[in-house]
């Protein structure tokens, strides 16, 4: 709860990602409060009101995960609410001639994009999703230990850098400092 609420002031890009994260930790311990209370809770150096916060953040999270039926797979609405965010700024950037080099990024990264949806991608989601499902994935290879191939790391290098200057332009326009047109 509190990475999470430094990550979404500072990178919402690492916010995103981190949420996934703690969605899947919930999923490995089996949705269980008391497990996720023993292995995350009572270990993280806080104190016990800090602790009691956490634990009704994780309930609050448990709990939307069960309404909105993501408790194997999937992510909860108020993530998938950030995608649809950063892909309306996204191409909001687009079809602005004053970021051009955000265009050149974009347009570097479309091949990857292409090819990661011809090898099983979901055709359906956002651009932006497969970036972050590719993001997501090359993290959990690396907290593995799993060989990462070069033509991956050079892929996963060009999408960075476009939720790199997407987050940065995220701040920006949430602090109404975004002039597009």
């Amino acid at each position: 709860m509190y990475i999470s609420q430094q990550l979404k002031k500072k990178n919402i890009a690492e916010y995103l990602l981190y949420m996934w994260q703690v969605e899947d930790l919930i999923r490995a311990n089996g949705c269980d409060m008391e497990r996720i209370r023993k292995n995350i809770i009572e270990p993280y150096p806080a104190t016990d009101e800090q602790k009691k916060e956490l634990t009704r953040w994780y309930e609050d999270l448990i709990n939307m995960m069960q309404q909105e039926g993501v408790l194997e797979k999937g992510h909860v609405q108020i993530n998938k609410n950030i995608i649809v965010w950063l892909t309306d700024l996204h191409l909001r950037l687009l079809r602005s001639p004053k970021f051009p080099y955000y265009s050149a990024a974009y347009y570097k990264v479309l091949p990857f994009i292409v090819e990661l949806r011809a090898k099983g991608g979901d055709k359906d989601v956002p651009e932006l999703e497969t970036c972050f499902d590719a993001m997501y994935g090359v993290l959990m290879l690396k907290l593995q230990k799993k060989e990462i191939s070069e033509e991956t790391m050079k892929a996963v290098k060009a999408i960075s850098d476009l939720l790199a200057m997407l987050a940065g332009y995220y701040i920006k326009d949430k602090e109404g400092d975004l002039e597009l047109d």
